[in-house]
């Protein structure tokens, strides 16, 4: 079955094909003889008739870094009438361009199957889906307030500030048990975002690793241990951590089990969550999640194949 499929995701000229999830899957459908476009959310325009367009760029990809596609001319293309699989894949900020183009994509709901969900994708913010499952988490506050986050510290000791929408590990600070320089961060925080911070105990299991998790339809697919590199404490690939190879703890098999029925049940085909200490689930991964390239690596296992058949399945029930 030859699937015509659109990637909306940020420029390809700029991506890392050695560890690009959305590269990885791009190959992927291309050895299934999938038909690809990309195009940049920037260009989706829902017209008078309530179609909507983007326009996109015929491509094929190559695994040679630095010649890694070739593209066509760009030409309008109807997303629920033209093509059969949408990948929503641009980077987050979550902000409200993001949030826009789910509403838009959600309109072409029973014509083109669009991946992840777009409406469980906006109802389903990393760091705020998770709360759902506070029983898997550490001791959790989300506030704007100085005084509760010293009430919170009083309690658990040191702490780390992140942005609810943050991504990729970026503005994570770790605020000493002393409290030192809180107020100055927190007036940052408060004049750089409009919305509430995530304020959680500083794990020291966080050295071990911070265990990135592939769920696909719902089910385990694969995982890798990310460490902190020298002098950090974040473990993000991003932020200069590690990859090595993971199993699963009987607790994040548990936080597995407990996820799975309800992510494909909302049509999150492709998760991704975060796990320290084999115990402490932090975030659930919708928007566009990454690890499968390294989880490959270390497992011999084909998860952007797995993703596909997921896909194909949904396609072809």
């Amino acid at each position: 079955m030859s699937l015509r499929v659109a990637v909306q995701m940020d420029p390809l000229e700029g991506i890392n094909i050695a560890g690009d999830s959305s590269f990885a899957l791009m190959l992927s459908a291309q050895v299934r003889g999938h038909e690809l476009f990309h195009y940049d959310v920037g260009s989706l325009t829902l017209d008078e008739d309530s179609r909507l367009h983007a326009l996109a760029r015929p491509v094929r990809v190559r695994r040679v870094q630095g010649d890694h596609f070739e593209a066509g001319q760009p030409r309008r293309i109807d997303l629920g009438r033209d093509v059969d699989v949408v990948l929503m894949r641009q980077d987050p900020p979550f902000d409200m361009g993001y949030i826009t183009a789910t509403h838009l994509l959600e309109r072409i709901e029973g014509e083109t199957l669009v991946v992840n969900n777009p409406v469980s994708v906006r109802n389903a913010p990393e760091k705020v889906f998770v709360l759902d499952y506070r029983r898997f988490m550490p001791p959790t506050l989300v506030t704007r307030s100085v005084d509760e986050v010293r009430a919170f510290m009083a309690r658990h000791g040191s702490v780390v500030v992140k942005p609810i929408h943050g991504n990729g590990g970026k503005a994570i600070f770790r605020i000493p048990e002393s409290g030192e320089n809180l107020s100055a961060l927190l007036e940052v925080f408060n004049q750089t975002w409009p919305e509430p911070h995530m304020v959680q105990p500083f794990l020291p299991e966080v050295a071990k690793g911070d265990k990135r998790i592939v769920l696909v339809d719902g089910e385990y697919a694969g995982a890798i241990n990310r460490k902190p590199g020298e002098g950090e404490f974040r473990s993000n690939l991003a932020q200069g951590g590690y990859a090595e190879a993971a199993t699963l703890t009987p607790r994040e098999e548990e936080i597995c089990a407990a996820l799975g029925p309800e992510l494909k049940r909302l049509g999150l085909i492709f998760v991704g969550i975060d796990v320290i200490g084999g115990k402490w689930l932090t975030e659930i991964n919708v928007t566009s999640p990454t690890g499968i390239v390294s989880i490959d690596q270390f497992n011999g296992t084909d998860t952007a194949g797995r993703i596909w058949n997921a896909i194909e399945a949904r396609l072809n029930p």
